[in-house]
């Protein structure tokens, strides 16, 4: 079964809407007006705004022109091709370039009248108004993506505990059967969720709603790390106690992996066990100290991972 979303409902409502008024009004091109109001449905309030203006300024410009052009050489196609030859250059530097489908919809209105009395003029920026207006009421429901936003982060979260125990897993006991799926999907997630929040910010017209957004580019930093992580693991030996007792951390870490748990605790903790190994005896053979090498770089990405947490929200991991 095919599923309706809301910007085709919203495109379907409003063109009747506006093509039913242009009609009441008598306007002679109403449909032009539905058409307008069929390009202006947008995805979000704030561009719908932007689009909105830039397609109104461009209407109007595309009126100018095509007084000069029509009246001033007269209506033939070429003319057409000569006008779009300046007109479409002009809206790209004045920054309007979205109105040059809106704005080419009234010039072929004008050229199609043959002539441009004030009664065609005032027709035609009627029909900019109820068609462009039309879609900015349309616009105004945007239904919230809030609830997706959540989603997507605990599920995000739920990968990072199961890359971070994998991990743990690995350095307690080697080499085991897992497929590293939740790193791919991590990726997936974060890129999705990104999207999903620049368009909530862009449904909110009073202040800036930018947490989910910062959150979910906080992710994408740690994932940075992670993927920094995977390879440095796989050169530590399970039979090290070193190796055991960052298992336990990183098992503690991941439990914790949530938007509310703080990241000093275990930052803390990483330095107590820092300080642990500074104390231990010292490798004694070229293979030892290799592995003591890998051991503290692997320490400090752990540790950036965690900063990386704590210096975005102070009292969040």
């Amino acid at each position: 079964m095919f599923r309706i979303g809301s910007r085709t409902l919203k495109t379907a409502v409003g063109v009747a809407m506006t093509i039913s008024i242009a009609e009441f009004l008598g306007l002679p091109n109403y449909a032009s007006a539905g058409i307008l109001t069929m390009l202006c449905i947008q995805t979000t309030r704030k561009r719908s705004v932007k689009t909105a203006w830039a397609r109104f300024i461009a209407a109007l410009m595309g009126i100018v022109f095509s007084f000069v052009f029509f009246e001033g050489i007269g209506y033939y196609p070429i003319v057409i091709g000569l006008l779009l030859l300046l007109f479409i250059p002009t809206t790209v530097r004045l920054h309007v370039k979205e109105g040059i489908i809106t704005s080419s919809v009234i010039i072929l209105q004008f050229y199609m009248l043959k002539g441009m009395t004030w009664a065609a003029v005032a027709n035609g920026i009627l029909t900019i108004i109820i068609g462009i207006g039309i879609a900015l009421i349309m616009n105004l429901y945007m239904p919230s993506n809030e609830g997706k936003l959540f989603h997507l982060q605990k599920k995000l979260e739920e990968k990072y505990k199961k890359i971070l125990k994998e991990i743990s897993i690995y350095l307690k006991e080697g080499d085991h059967l897992w497929d590293g799926k939740e790193i791919t999907d991590s990726y997936q997630i974060i890129k999705e969720a990104k999207d999903y929040a620049v368009l909530h910010i862009e449904n909110r017209f009073l202040g800036c709603d930018d947490a989910y957004f910062n959150y979910f580019i906080m992710r994408e930093k740690q994932f940075e790390v992670i993927e920094r992580m995977l390879p440095l693991v796989t050169s530590l030996k399970i039979s090290m106690v070193h190796s055991k007792m960052i298992a336990d951390l990183i098992d503690e870490i991941a439990d914790a992996v949530s938007s509310y748990n703080t990241a000093i605790v275990f930052l803390a903790k990483l330095e107590d066990l820092q300080r642990t190994f500074k104390e231990m005896e010292l490798p004694k053979t070229r293979e030892e100290f290799e592995i003591r090498a890998s051991l503290l770089n692997f320490l400090w990405e752990l540790e950036k991972y965690l900063n990386i947490k704590r210096y975005y929200r102070d009292s969040d991991v």
